[in-house]
């Protein structure tokens, strides 16, 4: 059943070569039981035919230079510019499960006490144990809300947002100043700290599904956690008011090393070892950056474009 839907929605879609992906996204957001909602495509200047093909999807396309990409700044452009009270965030490589994906993040904005949501986040057939592994602990079946009460219990993870499949209450993202500028990444959580210590919710909406996962190599989990260290550092605040990071990291790798075994990845169990010592020294390099050479930096970083025009003038708070 299609649905007019009572609230004015905004869909915001940030590309860069997403040819392969974007056909895809865009026919099935067109199956959406909501309608009348308004979509903007955000490109850093694809080199693929990203730009024709969300072309033939809306003329609201805006193209940026590649090197003003930014997580959190391209981002609050697309937001600022948009018509609808509720924001409805998408990466490139993430699918809605159904036609009531969309439906279902935005009807918990019914609730005036939600600043935010996000949806569940389920893997590709294709995906490794690792990767299905991390959707399963970070995405489970059930929903719940999560406000400044709940730090003390959930520290860090009162905040979990995650921009792959997010929807925003637009007055109250303008009420934390949107997401910020220079973040290597983390736009997301940095929303979600600003708007829990603003008294507002954050809502887990498990009936609001996409596919969307990764499967990281050792390196590039690596270089993953380095820029989640940059981010800490460069947003300290976040820990300071919620709690470090390592007491979680801890529950999640006992949670790794039983779903390998229970999922017939023994053979992994030297790959698990590895692996978590290198997210843990990619994590705490990624702190002490401004302790590495300059030169050596962008090699560390999964997002290395992002130090073009950083390594000189970074700044923490």
């Amino acid at each position: 059943m299609l649905l007019k839907s009572s609230m004015n929605i905004s869909i915001i879609i940030p590309t860069y070569n997403a040819e392969k992906y974007l056909e895809t996204l865009l026919t099935t957001i067109t199956k959406q039981s909501v309608r009348g909602y308004e979509l903007i495509i955000i490109d850093s200047s694809s080199k693929d035919k990203t730009v024709e093909i969300a072309k033939k999807y809306t003329n609201n396309v805006i193209v940026i230079p590649q090197n003003e990409f930014d997580h959190g700044g391209t981002r609050a452009k697309a937001a600022q510019l948009a018509k609808g009270e509720i924001l409805v965030f998408f990466t490139q490589d993430a699918l809605p499960y159904d036609e009531c994906t969309i439906e279902n993040i935005v009807k918990v904005f019914e609730n005036e006490t939600i600043g935010a949501a996000y949806g569940r986040q389920l893997s590709y057939n294709d995906t490794n144990l690792f990767g299905k592994h991390l959707r399963q602990f970070n995405y489970g079946e059930q929903s719940y809300n999560r406000s400044k009460k709940d730090i003390e219990k959930y520290g860090l993870k009162t905040a979990f947002l995650s921009d792959s499949f997010a929807a925003y209450r637009k007055s109250t993202l303008e009420n934390i100043g949107w997401f910020k500028d220079g973040l290597i990444l983390g736009e997301d959580t940095y929303a979600g700290a600003k708007m829990i210590l603003s008294d507002c919710t954050l809502a887990y909406v498990a009936e609001a599904k996409v596919y969307h996962s990764h499967s990281y190599t050792v390196l590039e989990e690596f270089r993953r956690y380095f820029d989640i260290g940059v981010f800490h550092q460069q947003e300290h605040w976040i820990l300071d008011q919620f709690g470090k990071a390592e007491g979680e990291g801890m529950r999640y790798i006992k949670s790794e090393l039983k779903y390998l075994l229970d999922n017939g990845g023994w053979y992994l169990i030297p790959e698990f070892f590895v692996r978590n010592a290198m997210k843990y020294c990619g994590y705490k390099l990624g702190q002490r950056h401004k302790s590495i050479p300059k030169f050596l930096i962008p090699k560390l970083s999964m997002h290395h474009r992002w130090w073009s025009n950083k390594l000189d003038n970074l700044t923490y708070k």
